[in-house]
């Protein structure tokens, strides 16, 4: 069974959107991201992946008041990235209730500072952001590609400890054309041991289906939900055929 993950992603304290990660491109869909969150628990939902874009583009944690908002008044499991440069802001992120946060720049940059993490906090609680376009690993709010081959690089970070890897596909994210399906399943063959959560141009429930008849694990996604393709009660009908089933 795939894990249904909302993404709710923070500028100025509001929930937003971003095309391709361009911050020129952003659509603000709801100036209280508690709120949304209040819907998704409402409808079933258990798990949300929170991204503080300030924290990206100031290369430091921003919005751990939104986190704390939304650890403090639902049960839902967070994890929570964007901007986490620091021993400092990894500590600010699972005081502020993070269950779990997510390093993408911070791996290929500092790596010894990433890895580091996974010893103090243990693998379930550290996520692996690896973003990519054409295959390759980009940072920095996407702008850097950095030329390093995907698949080599999970594995590299598999043999450390990691477990849970977010790929988005860069191209696609935002743009509701569908998943990089080739891609994951490249992933989940050469990487078996990895859980893998796929991001980035989902744009129907089907999609969600085909990701997971394909053996995909978890799946984050936003626009679609946001701009009505998917519906909150869509996602409860999946949910609750499970516990049926």
């Amino acid at each position: 069974m795939i894990e249904l993950i909302p993404a709710v992603d923070i500028i100025e304290g509001k929930c937003v959107r971003l095309s391709q990660g361009d911050y020129s491109r952003q659509t603000t869909y709801n100036e209280n991201p508690l709120e949304v969150a209040k819907a998704f628990e409402a409808h079933g939902i258990k798990r949300l992946h929170l991204v503080d874009l300030d924290g990206a583009k100031s290369d430091h944690i921003v919005n751990y008041a939104v986190l704390e908002k939304i650890a403090g008044h639902t049960s839902l499991i967070v994890d929570f990235g964007g901007g986490l440069k620091s021993d400092s802001d990894v500590r600010i992120a699972f005081e502020s209730g993070a269950q779990m946060i997510t390093g993408g720049s911070i791996a290929v940059k500092s790596p010894e500072v990433f890895t580091s993490w996974i010893d103090k906090y243990g693998v379930e609680r550290i996520i692996l952001g690896a973003d990519v376009k054409d295959r390759k690993v980009s940072v920095s709010g996407w702008k850097e590609d950095t030329g390093i081959e995907l698949i080599p690089y999970v594995d590299e970070y598999r043999k450390k400890g990691i477990n849970k890897v977010i790929t988005t596909d860069i191209g696609r994210d935002g743009m509701l054309k569908g998943p990089a399906l080739s891609l994951y399943n490249e992933m989940i063959e050469k990487v078996p041991d990895i859980y893998l959560i796929a991001s980035g141009g989902i744009s129907s429930i089907q999609d969600i289906k085909t990701l997971e008849e394909n053996g995909i694990p978890a799946v984050i996604f936003g626009k679609a939900l946001y701009e009505g393709h998917i519906k909150l009660k869509d996602l409860e009908y999946i949910i609750m055929d499970r516990y049926v089933s």
